[in-house]
């Protein structure tokens, strides 16, 4: 992973089957799919809402999702 940070996150059987499913379909790893899907839903929700403050993002701890590689 490009950046150093992983989060665990808990899917259906279903939703995870539909991940794969699409991940295969777009010739991407589940966890690129992921990361692409991610992204443009954090597209759609500043365009909606409204950019997201740097200084906010800036004030997020982040050491819970250090990668420990």
């Amino acid at each position: 992973m490009k950046n150093g940070y992983s989060i665990e996150i808990k899917l259906s059987e279903d939703l995870l089957r539909k991940l794969l499913y699409v991940s295969e379909a777009e010739h991407r790893t589940p966890s690129a799919q992921f990361n692409f899907m991610l992204r443009n839903n954090i597209a759609y929700f500043e365009k909606t809402k409204g950019r997201i403050p740097e200084a906010a993002l800036r004030e997020i701890d982040l050491s819970a999702y250090q990668s420990e590689s």
